[in-house]
């Protein structure tokens, strides 16, 4: 497809940038103008993408897990890919409807090496359709479970680097709310969460916090930012994982004693494995 120049009056732009893409993306508008909102919008995909850019030295396969409109995975072939000899990015939804709209915005674009996947978590685990290993998972605003699935895809697929985002996530809360009582009474650290309110946010925290310790117990380094200011959103963190040495056995043993403190024990399958 030919290279399209940004218009001169949008110097935020890149030159080769696919304009269409952009109004795609609904950060131009259809007649190509970009508003304040759209601006800010742009800031925060460039901003985003300048922290994954590192990761994809010699990348041969990204896979974007949970990838909805895999809005990701295009911005990221068209900034830093699609101008090299090889490389893949590989888009995972369970929904076939949206699988099948990001396949036709692909061939619409010129985007060959760009392909995507109509399956269930369990099934990226074994699909064959899917490199035995891959250099970098990316997980979006991936809401509940569905970023421990992103982990566990990595894992599985001896990822080197692994970008999160997370979103909401209820199931560390709720186990922590349905066992509130029984909390109570053994530890004064409950009143850390005796109130709905900080249920949900230490809920929250504390998912974020064994997710990490889970990644490093596999010999990951982690690193964790803020991705944009809190003004634009509350669900702003950025975990990244890079692969450097041997499992962490005192990670292990940390999300372990965190699990029994809090009594959340059953959850050990999801983040102490």
């Amino acid at each position: 497809m030919k290279k399209q120049n940004p218009p001169a009056a949008i110097p935020e732009i890149r030159p080769g940038q696919s304009i269409e893409l952009l109004k795609e993306l609904h950060i131009l508008t259809r007649d190509g103008k970009l508003n304040q909102d759209s601006r800010r919008k742009l800031k925060q995909v460039y901003h985003l993408a300048q922290f994954i850019e590192p990761l994809l030295d010699g990348m041969e396969t990204l896979v974007d897990h949970g990838a909805g409109k895999s809005y990701l995975g295009f911005i990221l072939y068209d900034l830093y890919i699609k101008e090299r000899a090889s490389g893949d990015v590989i888009g995972i939804e369970t929904r076939t409807e949206l699988v099948e709209k990001s396949r036709e915005l692909a061939a619409r674009l010129g985007f060959p090496r760009m392909r995507f996947l109509a399956c269930t978590v369990e099934d990226s685990l074994t699909s064959g359709e899917l490199p035995a290993t891959v250099d970098v998972v990316t997980a979006l605003h991936a809401c509940n479970t569905a970023t421990d699935d992103a982990i566990r895809f990595a894992l599985t697929r001896q990822a080197k680097h692994v970008v999160l985002v997370p979103c909401c996530q209820a199931e560390v809360a709720a186990t922590m709310r349905a066992r509130k009582n029984e909390s109570l009474g053994q530890t004064p650290l409950s009143e850390l969460w005796r109130h709905p309110i900080h249920t949900r946010e230490l809920g929250s925290h504390l998912t974020n916090v064994l997710r990490c310790l889970l990644l490093e117990s596999h010999g990951y380094d982690v690193t964790v930012t803020e991705l944009v200011g809190w003004e634009h959103s509350m669900k702003n963190e950025l975990i990244i994982a890079s692969k450097r040495g041997a499992p962490r056995k005192n990670a292990r043993e940390r999300a372990e004693a965190i699990l029994r403190e809090f009594n959340i024990e059953e959850l050990a399958p999801r983040f102490a494995y």
